[in-house]
C-alpha cells in the first residue's frame, strides 16, 4: 500500500499515522524527518537545506522532490508507504507521480475536521513557561486556572496558537489543499475520515477503508 495522509493542522494525522502504519507494518515518511535526516549526514541536499531553512526560506519544490525520490528509492519503501507532509500542491502531486510511475498512490487519507472545531482545538493550547508541560483549556485544563500542576509556574499561549495565526494556517492549508483533493480525487482514491470523532474512532473508519481496499 502506497498511501498519503492529509487533513489541516490539529486534524490528529500525526497521532493517526503512527497507528496506521503499525497496523500495516509500512513506513511513516514525513517531509520533517526527511530533511532532518539529511542534514544531519550532511549530504548536498543537506546542505542546501540547512541553507534554506537557517534563513528562513522555505524549501523549492525541486530540492523537496529530489529528497523524496532518494527516500522512496531506497528498499525499505518496497513493502508500501505512508507519506505525510508531501504533496501539499498539485505541482508536487506531478512530480510524485513521475517518481512512483504509472501506479502511483492507492490511497488517499483525508481527515476532516470543521474549521471552528479545529479553532477550538489550536486555540485552546497552553504552555508552562518553566517545565513545558502543555495543556488544553477544554480536552486538559490544569487544576487551578493559568498555573502548571506540575511545578507550580505561569502557563501562557504560544504565538502560533492564537486565533489569528491559527486561522492563518487553516486558510493556507485549504488554499493549498483543495486543488490537491480534486487532482486525487479524478482518480477515485481519496476517502474522507470524520476527523470530530474519538482518536481511536477516527482509526476505526480508517481500518475499514484501508480493508476495503487491500
Amino acid at each position: 500500500m502506497r498511501m498519503l495522509i492529509m487533513g489541516p493542522p490539529g486534524a490528529g494525522k500525526g497521532t493517526q499515522a503512527a497507528q496506521i502504519t503499525s497496523f500495516c507494518g509500512i513506513l511513516h515518511i514525513s517531509t520533517g524527518d526527511m530533511f532532518r535526516a539529511e542534514i544531519k549526514e550532511s549530504t548536498e541536499l543537506g546542505k542546501k537545506l540547512k541553507s534554506y531553512l537557517d534563513s528562513g526560506q522555505l524549501v523549492p519544490d525541486e530540492v523537496t522532490v529530489k529528497v523524496i525520490e532518494k527516500r522512496l528509492q531506497k528498499p525499505d519503501c518496497e513493502k508500501g508507504f505512508l507519506l505525510d507532509g508531501f504533496p501539499r500542491t498539485v505541482p508536487q502531486a506531478e512530480a510524485l507521480d513521475g517518481i512512483l510511475g504509472k501506479d502511483g498512490l492507492d490511497l488517499i487519507i483525508n481527515i476532516s475536521v470543521d474549521s471552528a472545531a479545529l479553532l477550538e482545538r489550536l486555540t485552546g493550547r497552553r504552555v508552562c513557561k518553566q517545565c513545558g508541560k502543555t495543556y488544553h483549556l477544554l480536552y486538559q485544563p490544569p487544576q487551578d486556572e493559568g498555573v502548571c500542576d506540575n511545578c507550580g509556574d505561569e502557563l501562557y499561549q504560544r504565538s502560533d496558537d492564537t486565533r489569528e495565526t491559527v486561522s492563518n494556517r487553516l486558510e493556507v492549508y485549504q488554499n493549498q489543499t483543495a486543488p490537491l483533493l480534486d487532482y486525487y480525487a479524478q482518480r477515485g482514491i481519496v476517502r474522507d475520515i470524520n476527523g470530530e470523532q474519538s482518536i481511536d474512532d477516527v482509526f476505526q473508519e480508517i481500518k475499514k477503508v484501508i480493508r476495503g481496499i487491500v
